[in-house]
């Protein structure tokens, strides 16, 4: 076997040094407070019976990408379905919420603008910005008078100013001050990026997101909403105006040179919708999240929050790893985030919240980190 690169077995070692190192795993602990399986569509088997209700037998493949020979009659279908549940003039499915926001952010702002984006904004957007042509600046996390600082310093030397921010915050589980946001994006004539990824499912009528919830859905130029989470299946989607779908088929690389999804991804998508729209999980996930906040209010270690994800701050990526390990071993699946993702001394132990958890399960869960960090710390 060929030699590998010295300089990579560097950064690997390193990677273990600093506890980083990553490995896959299978042997999941079983009481669940890890995955983004919210609602528990994928896993307890609601989301499967609606796939077979809906079509018993589909094909696997889809042969192309959707420019070449892979675009169907029911792409266009649930486009459209998806559009009107959230109120928008058009949808664009993508493969993923990577690709989705990969996408849209590297091919739609062009040299000579500028992207404003918070502090605190996924990965996924953080590499579209990075491959656009743009300019880009970083306010302080939901800090409406960091954003006004910028765009006033900025707003007459750039020719279109995008400001990109996230419903609710996969680190911190906090949401972002849509309506402020909104109000200063009319006022200047910005266009507003809102990513829904964990805002779907979770708040809204019908978990339709929280764009919708503040009645600000109007005044986004795109939002994106992701299916690998609440929605308990895989892909994404770009709303907004028809002209900016238009632009995405033409200019978005992510979105022409690739395999388009097949018709069982499609399915899944059309059938979680299905059970946003009559499904009592939603509730069942907002008494949880009422539930878990009553009993850590009083603990300022806890990141405040109303979404399903809760962290609790426990600063050194040793000392979150080992809880998570000792958390594990109690048969709890609860993960340590680990600077550099998020700040030296902001490490945390992030706790998502499911409709399928029982309050037993939280309590406990809490009794465990109780009892853990007094141990060890």
């Amino acid at each position: 076997m060929a030699s590998f690169p010295h300089k990579l077995s560097h950064k690997l070692i390193q990677a273990k040094e600093k506890f980083l190192f990553r490995s896959l795993k299978t042997n999941y602990p079983s009481v669940d407070f890890s995955s983004n399986d919210y609602l528990g569509f994928s896993t307890q088997g609601c989301l499967h019976q609606e796939i077979q209700s809906l079509e018993p037998s589909i094909k696997m493949g889809s042969t192309g990408s959707r420019l070449i020979s892979g675009n169907s009659v029911l792409f266009n279908e649930i486009e459209k379905d998806i559009a009107n549940f959230h109120e928008a003039e058009t949808a664009l499915i993508f493969n993923s919420g990577y690709d989705a926001n990969l996408g849209l952010l590297s091919s739609v702002p062009q040299k000579g603008d500028l992207i404003l984006s918070d502090e605190l904004i996924h990965a996924s957007l953080i590499d579209g910005i990075r491959l656009s042509h743009a300019t880009h600046y970083k306010f302080s996390h939901n800090d409406i008078a960091s954003l006004l600082d910028l765009v006033k310093r900025h707003k007459g030397t750039f020719q279109e100013i995008y400001v990109v921010v996230e419903s609710v915050y996969s680190m911190d589980g906090d949401c972002a001050p849509l309506i402020e946001l909104a109000n200063i994006c009319k006022q200047y004539n910005l266009h507003l990026i809102v990513d829904e990824a964990h805002g779907i499912g979770v708040f809204g009528a019908q978990g339709k997101g929280l764009c919708q919830d503040l009645n600000i859905h109007n005044d986004c130029f795109a939002r994106i909403y992701t299916y690998g989470k609440a929605m308990g299946c895989h892909g994404a989607a770009i709303l907004g105006s028809e002209e900016l779908k238009q632009y995405l088929i033409n200019f978005s690389r992510s979105f022409i040179y690739t395999t388009a999804m097949p018709e069982h991804s499609l399915l899944a998508i059309k059938a979680a919708y299905h059970l946003l729209a009559k499904t009592n999980e939603i509730e069942k996930l907002r008494n949880n999240i009422h539930y878990f906040n009553s009993k850590t209010n009083s603990d300022n270690s806890f990141i405040k929050s109303t979404s399903s994800l809760h962290c609790k701050v426990i600063a050194g990526n040793k000392q979150v790893q080992d809880l998570e390990e000792r958390l594990s071993q109690s048969n709890f699946f609860v993960k340590s985030i680990k600077s550099p993702t998020v700040k030296e001394g902001q490490e945390r132990i992030r706790i998502c919240l499911h409709s399928f958890n029982t309050q037993q399960e939280i309590n406990l869960l809490l009794e465990l980190l109780i009892q853990f960090t007094s141990v060890c710390w």
